[in-house]
């Protein structure tokens, strides 16, 4: 199977907060930065992501007026607000190659999401090649997605990653730093090879 290109503009949203929205789009961006150049276009109005890159770290961080434009030919990765109704999170969706929304292992967690994955079938219909794919978030280390959770992304029609991203305490430590887990060494190993596996996958 022939590699994909990467998305130049990818949209990390849904449409509740708790689900790693943030720590994922800060993590994808440094992993797509050692690929090609690429910043984090910061358009949640809680300014997260520009908080945790702002001290200094290898992250490059743009405020919301600022995402939208071609970045000095950038890829970009779009940390959107918690809201499907939000003017920041529909311009993204509108205007993104590829989206990813992060869910908890949880069906519940999950269902909360359904309007969010009616406006992406909305959206795939005016644009046939928009990608998107639902992605698990802060699993626990060791454990396996239920059979309940299983079938629940069946329902959605959505395709979901078969990477998932696993909770780990590295990623606070990272958050703390200003940095991403590709700046912490042999420590931050299994989380870098997560983050690897989701960016991997988007491009089959």
């Amino acid at each position: 199977m022939t590699a994909r290109a990467l998305p130049r503009r990818l949209a990390v949203l849904n449409a509740k907060g708790g689900t790693g929205k943030t720590t994922l789009a800060v993590q994808l961006t440094a992993g797509l930065g050692r690929r090609v150049p690429c910043a984090l276009g910061d358009l949640d109005p809680q300014g997260s992501a520009s908080q945790w890159c702002g001290a200094g770290g290898t992250v490059r961080v743009l405020a919301a007026e600022h995402a939208w434009g071609d970045a000095g030919g950038a890829h970009l990765v779009w940390d959107c607000p918690p809201s499907v109704e939000h003017p920041a999170a529909q311009r993204a969706l509108q205007q993104a190659d590829a989206l990813l929304v992060p869910v908890l292992p949880s069906p519940l967690d999950l269902w909360a999401s359904w309007r969010l994955v009616e406006a992406i079938r909305a959206e795939q219909q005016r644009r046939p090649e928009l990608r998107a794919w639902l992605l698990i978030n802060q699993l626990e280390p060791g454990s396996a997605l239920s059979a309940a959770m299983h079938d629940a992304l069946r329902e959605f029609g959505l395709p979901a990653l078969q990477a998932v991203v696993r909770r780990r305490a590295i990623y606070r430590t990272a958050a703390l730093q200003g940095v991403s887990v590709y700046d912490l060494g042999p420590r931050a190993a299994a989380a870098v090879a997560d983050i690897e596996a989701v960016i991997e996958e988007m491009q089959t």
